[in-house]
């Protein structure tokens, strides 16, 4: 009765715990949420107020289906701002990160074909491949490489059924950035071979430390960018992203986005507008310090705790951790700590199959005191577990 698509989409892990989560806090329990990449700031205020202007003035309706223009060319400032020139006919305003990963699986792939993504990486990655009939080929990163392909593993994985890669910068789980000669020569080697290169930079901006490149079109300008106002900018319930293309993927892509989306969300992208000034980039700022403070924080708490970070990430807000010193699996683990002590942590298979069992995703999405608190659950965990620190 139902696709064969559907059936062979594997459950999203992350929201199993999170619904586990909301019984226990039903039930009158606390639970510390270490688990959904979501951040617990509010959506900064300007771009609040920006939205209540906007639904005042009547700006509700249908907007073209690339997006306002104004928006459009606030991004490309954006990029101008980082030294990198963008046309704005280029950008393309997207229902969230998801929706430009639909409309970039749909305009690259045909049924049977490749898309390369990481193992580990997002989850749903694979679900847009599959969507159009095409079909994910993982490839696999380890610590040693800092959980980014080198240009030889690319170069590998790349068959003769691959039309596109789908890599991250930085990336979901590990919150690594790929080298920059890496992604140069991994974009080359794309389009020489007839394909493209998909980078997602939804985390761009979420950096602890300084950084080589800010973006890639920085490093290769044919690139496709997938970016979203979700992460960096805090509007993660406004569903509202974009994607960069070529000049060549200009028409195809705005016919795509006409028939499957019709426009996107019309006072996200005015609220949006708001998210670029200098009031909430202070905003943005301030909270993306208080990212890189909060992963000094578990990382510190973690370790202390006999858990072992092979690499600690560039930025976005989470610690892959390997957990295997408890003796457990990754899912015994997340599972146990959750249904015995209600602390909220994902499992590495919720990323991958490669060294899964061995890692669990640590998000450090909540304050000072929601971490201290984790940790001192999974201490009072790892000694009723009789397991040494």
């Amino acid at each position: 009765m139902f696709s064969k698509r559907s059936r062979e989409i594997a459950p999203f892990i992350v929201m199993q715990l999170a619904q586990r989560a909301s019984e226990f806090e039903a039930a009158g329990k606390t639970v510390v949420h270490f688990e959904v990449g979501e951040p617990d700031f509010q959506t900064a205020e300007p771009v609040v107020e920006a939205a209540k202007s906007a639904i005042d003035l009547g700006r509700t309706k249908y907007t073209v289906a690339l997006g306002i223009p104004e928006l459009r060319d606030r991004i490309a400032q954006y990029y101008l701002d980082q030294g990198v020139t963008v046309s704005s006919n280029r950008i393309v305003i997207t229902s969230g990160a998801s929706g430009g990963l639909t409309l970039l699986a749909a305009l690259l792939l045909n049924p049977e074909d490749e898309l390369l993504i990481t193992d580990p990486g997002y989850p749903c990655n694979d679900v847009f491949a599959r969507l159009v009939g095409a079909h994910p080929r993982p490839i696999t990163v380890d610590a040693e490489n800092r959980f980014q392909p080198t240009f030889a593993d690319f170069v590998e994985a790349w068959g003769v059924n691959t039309r596109a890669a789908l890599l991250a910068s930085p990336g979901n789980p590990t919150g690594t950035m790929l080298d920059q000669n890496d992604l140069a020569a991994m974009a080359g080697f794309a389009k020489e071979s007839g394909g493209a290169l998909i980078l997602d930079e939804i985390y761009q901006g979420l950096h602890h430390r300084p950084v080589t490149y800010s973006t890639g079109l920085a490093v290769r300008d044919d690139l496709y960018i997938l970016n979203s106002f979700s992460k960096y900018f805090g509007m993660t319930g406004w569903r509202l992203g974009w994607v960069v293309v070529p000049e060549e993927a200009i028409d195809p892509i705005t016919k795509l986005a006409q028939n499957l989306f019709i426009s996107p969300n019309a006072p996200a992208q005015y609220a949006a507008l708001a998210a670029f000034d200098d009031q909430a980039l202070a905003i943005h700022e301030a909270r993306r310090e208080t990212f890189a403070q909060r992963a000094a924080l578990m990382a510190d708490g973690l370790k202390r705790l006999g858990f072992q970070i092979p690499v600690m990430p560039d930025g976005a807000f989470y610690h892959y951790v390997d957990v295997s010193h408890t003796g457990m699996t990754s899912s015994d683990f997340c599972w146990r700590l959750m249904d015995e002590f209600q602390v909220a942590v994902t499992p590495g298979s919720d990323f991958g199959a490669h060294h899964a069992d061995r890692y669990a995703r640590f998000a450090y999405t909540r304050g000072g005191d929601a971490i201290e608190m984790g940790l001192a659950r999974i201490a009072k965990a790892l000694a009723a577990w009789s397991i040494k620190t």
